[in-house]
């Protein structure tokens, strides 16, 4: 039996990152690879291989929204700050997004049947330990509904299609291709790209070049050359609005909240978490190699103490996150993860 094609790649140096305990012994190990860098792209720290290029995908959100906020959309439109927050979000279908994404729909003449995202059950069951019930379940509540009415707001502002608006060869598209290249710096003929879990394109960039742009969007000025006051703007909506960003109990709003406005975060699937750093100039971008999500924020946790960003406050309400236990069926704490990354001055 022959082995499946895949596509050519080379295996990046990943170096572990965190294990999972069991008892006294050491159960599993997950690889994966770090970069902190500053503005201007260049790496300070890493750990692992901070040049492999990763799918960033739901941590590009506040790229994809660059071009409908630049050309004005949220006052075109009348979106509040909280909605300008959603257009960032990998939210949980609470209540308060569904609603806000309904209206953003209606402002710019659309509806639910107009979001091409899909359907999933909303995150905040999972969040609660609640079994969801049946489906279906309604595109507003899919994780990625706001980004997906910025986009179609976009193109009701510009007068572009609507029913082809995730084409890869769709104005909007073609746009949110240039807003990536130039503010991650990376040329846009090297983004390797892909279909996202929502089924917009998503793309691919070297670790540190997504450090980089976490990095300009923490220290956005109030006029930035190539986007005007669109990353400033993002990045106050995301700070304003953490749970908006992503929900009651989960990571990003957590990790914003004990930031204190210093610290913006997105996560991404498949273990990808960025961060950027106002007080520092600096972005960090996590890459947990096999995609494990249980691995993911020990390791951010870690990352952060390492650059000596944890004061007694954070840590306490980081804590949570950064040794979570394991327990078996009946609740016995049989282990924990553990994070073991390493960061070193480049």
């Amino acid at each position: 039996m022959s082995p499946a094609r895949l596509p050519a790649f080379r295996a990046p140096e990943h170096v572990p990152v965190a294990v999972v305990t069991r008892g006294d012994g050491v159960e599993s190990i997950h690889w994966g690879s770090v970069a902190v860098a500053d503005r201007a792209g260049r790496v300070l720290y890493a750990a692992g291989a901070p040049r492999a290029s990763i799918f960033t995908r739901s941590a590009l959100k506040p790229l994809q929204a660059l071009p409908f906020v630049r050309d004005g959309g949220p006052d075109r439109f009348g979106y509040d700050q909280a909605q300008v927050a959603l257009l960032c979000a990998s939210h949980s279908g609470e209540a308060r997004h569904v609603e806000a994404v309904r209206s953003m729909l209606a402002r710019a003449g659309h509806g639910p049947d107009d979001l091409q995202c899909g359907t999933h059950a909303p995150g905040h069951y999972e969040v609660r330990g609640e079994v969801p019930p049946p489906p279906p379940y309604s595109p507003l509540a899919h994780n990625c509904s706001g980004k997906h009415a910025g986009m179609l707001a976009c193109c009701a502002m510009h007068g572009w299609p609507r029913q082809d608006y995730l084409d890869r060869g769709h104005p909007l598209q073609r746009e949110i291709l240039d807003a990536v290249a130039a503010f991650s710096g990376v040329d846009r003929h090297d983004l390797a790209a892909g279909i996202d879990g929502c089924s917009a394109p998503n793309y691919a960039l070297p670790l540190f070049a997504l450090a980089r742009v976490y990095a300009r969007l923490a220290t956005a000025e109030a006029v930035d050359p190539d986007f005007g006051a669109a990353p400033a703007a993002l990045r106050e909506a995301m700070l304003a609005f953490p749970e908006m960003v992503s929900g009651a109990g989960r990571s990003d709003a957590a990790l914003m909240r004990a930031g204190r406005g210093d610290w913006i975060a997105k996560i991404g699937a498949e273990g990808v978490q960025a961060i950027g750093i106002a007080s520092l100039g600096l972005g960090v971008a996590v890459k947990v190699a096999d995609g494990g999500k249980r691995a993911l924020l020990p390791v951010v946790v870690a990352v952060l103490d390492q650059l000596g960003l944890l004061d007694a406050a954070r840590r306490e309400a980081l804590a949570p996150l950064a040794r979570p236990g394991v327990a078996n069926y009946r609740g016995i704490v049989t282990g924990a993860i553990e994070p073991v990354v390493d960061l070193r001055a480049q």
